[in-house]
């Protein structure tokens, strides 16, 4: 089955990527990989101290995963997988591109400040001609109801 590789982090622009990629998933019968990235500089303290702080950071993933794979559940009748990697965050949204040959798409929200439309955009699209899958680019404001429309 293809699936749709969504990032989950802690930008607004997420959410509209989520939605994008269940309500595709959903239209054509494909699945939904919800990938997140624990930086490792989280971790730079006692091996006690950053054991515990990555566990919390772990929770802290799986409990905002929970809320969306509900929706996409109920909503959308897709069961997400959540994949949670350490490291830096575009290496290892490759290192999963090239780890589960099922991904056929990568989704990003686009930010929608003055600052540009973010740091995995940005470096991710710098590269997208050489990229195993194509990348959607999701602006972050759109409505619910343009992304139904569009999806």
């Amino acid at each position: 089955m293809r699936k749709f590789l969504v990032v989950l982090d802690d930008s607004r622009e997420c959410l509209n990527a989520l939605r994008f990629a269940a309500m595709r998933a959903a239209n054509s019968g494909a699945g939904v990989a919800v990938l997140s990235v624990i930086p490792p500089d989280e971790f730079n303290h006692w091996i006690g101290v950053g054991d515990i702080m990555r566990e919390e950071a772990r929770e802290r993933i799986e409990a905002h995963f929970e809320v969306f794979a509900k929706w996409m559940r109920d909503k959308q009748n897709v069961d997400p997988e959540l994949v949670i990697r350490e490291g830096e965050a575009v290496t290892e949204i490759m290192a999963q591109i090239n780890d589960d040959p099922e991904i056929g798409v990568l989704v990003l929200g686009a930010g929608t400040s003055n600052k540009g439309p973010g740091p995995l955009v940005t470096q991710l699209s710098r590269n997208a001609g050489s990229l195993p899958i194509p990348i959607t680019i999701v602006p972050g404001d759109l409505s619910k109801e343009r992304l139904e429309a569009i999806t």
